[in-house]
């Protein structure tokens, strides 16, 4: 049987000083205290640009722009294969709220591999390294 593909958003939100936001997964969830990118699922109706300003605000109460696509990724879980794609994204309203995360950090993209990242974020966590300080 194969397993359901889960089309997922994630948000690359850079700060002023290129900081990427990053948020911890809840215990009792897929991916428990695993690190990601926020976002979500896009639902059939919604494009992933639309789909990720949602998830921002449902998740976070953040009004983001969506900026350059990083990267599409596929990776298979026990629970199914997630296809993330990743944006860079900028915060334009709102103040942090975690309300599906325990916690969040700003960190540095030179040292951002130092969490504990769930498996699908890894490959776009290796383009923002290269193209950190080197982005117009």
């Amino acid at each position: 049987m194969s397993k359901e593909k889960i089309r997922v958003v994630g948000a690359v939100i850079e700060d002023d000083n290129n900081n990427i936001l990053c948020a911890q997964r809840p215990e009792g969830k897929n991916l428990a205290l695993k690190w990601e990118f926020p976002g979500g699922k896009i639902e059939a109706d919604e494009t992933p640009v639309e789909a990720l300003k949602r998830e921002l605000i449902e998740e976070m109460t953040l009004d983001i722009s969506i900026g350059e696509k990083i990267t599409t990724t596929e990776y298979e879980y026990d629970f199914g294969i997630v296809e993330l794609t990743t944006y860079y994204a900028k915060i334009l309203a709102g103040e942090i709220q975690l309300l599906e995360h325990i916690q969040m950090k700003w960190i540095n993209p030179l040292e951002i591999e130092k969490l504990d990242w769930a498996p699908a974020d890894i490959p776009a966590i290796e383009i923002i390294k290269q193209k950190s300080g080197n982005r117009v």
